[in-house]
């Protein structure tokens, strides 16, 4: 049960080890781009490459579904950024219930985006973990975890390109375990418990007054989407601009104005020197070759 392009490592590693797989569950196809044609997941495709069996319900709260999924008679579920919630018939359903795969070092970074938000935070590490799920947030007994270091060039893309081979190795070795009876969960600890919200499209904006350490942070964990953005003042109105890289720099001066060229902008402790941006619509550049497409006279404040 999974549904972007981080949870097919995994599907294929299930596949490889010989694991039968009665069914693949994942969201149902969205419009989107700009002739909002209808896409399947990640998942789906590679499922269907596979010969696999899909279903793509847009909830499993009703009975209906529910039935569906428990004459599967299945051992056990493996739920890798599935997207939806599973009711308790769901997580009963299993002999050996529904195991999730997750991305943070439980408890801390429970919910929906703890790989951006461990990123957005400073952390130094973040990891895996095979959980064996309840009815709660991500709050189930572990099985096995596996610590990860985060660069300090680590972006959501690059950190997720780390965590993926080894949550798909994590979870074939889980349910070796499981069938050999010689693996148990452990219960989780609440105490520093946190919560990782989902990210919005309002938080991306780039707050000049944090420092640009922080900043820093705020631009990697929100690179690829939806981008951290800031505006230029244009003759007719803002011009938004995505920052893809930056780095933080020991320069001050007024909060939110251009000290250097190409695109170095003072924040409330420090400055950002900007390296890759990118406009609505086009493609990303470097700053220098943005500048160069704009008389942004030093000194000038953006938004």
């Amino acid at each position: 049960m999974g549904t972007p392009a981080f949870s097919v490592p995994t599907l294929s590693a299930l596949i490889e080890a010989g694991h039968e797989m009665a069914a693949v569950y994942t969201q149902p196809p969205r419009r989107s781009g700009r002739g909002q044609k209808e896409q399947r997941s990640a998942v789906h495709d590679f499922a269907l490459s596979k010969g696999l069996t899909v279903f793509c319900p847009t909830s499993l709260k009703s009975p209906a579904e529910q039935a569906t999924f428990a004459a599967l008679d299945l051992d056990v579920a493996i739920v890798v950024a599935y997207g939806q919630l599973l009711p308790k018939p769901i997580l009963e359903a299993p002999r050996l219930g529904c195991l999730n795969l997750h991305t943070s070092l439980l408890p801390r970074w429970r919910g929906a985006a703890p790989i951006q938000r461990a990123i957005m935070a400073g952390d130094a590490e973040t990891g895996v973990m095979v959980m064996q799920m309840d009815e709660g947030l991500d709050t189930g007994p572990i099985y096995l975890s596996e610590k990860v270091a985060i660069d300090p060039s680590d972006t959501t893309a690059s950190l997720e390109a780390k965590l993926e081979p080894v949550g798909a190795s994590l979870v074939v070795l889980v349910l070796a375990a499981l069938e050999s009876k010689k693996l148990q969960p452990v219960p989780q600890s609440e105490e520093g418990a946190t919560y990782a919200k989902k990210i919005t499209k309002g938080e991306a904006q780039i707050d000049w007054h944090r420092s640009a350490e922080e900043l820093d942070y705020h631009i990697r964990g929100l690179s690829p989407f939806p981008g951290a953005w800031f505006e230029l003042p244009g003759k007719k109105e803002p011009i938004r601009v995505k920052v893809l890289k930056a780095r933080p720099i020991d320069k001050s001066g007024e909060v939110g104005t251009l000290l250097e060229a190409p695109l170095t902008i003072a924040c409330g402790k420090g400055a950002l020197a900007i390296e890759e941006v990118q406009r609505a619509g086009r493609s990303p550049s470097s700053a220098e070759a943005f500048r160069r497409g704009f008389d942004i006279p030093l000194g000038t404040k953006v938004i």
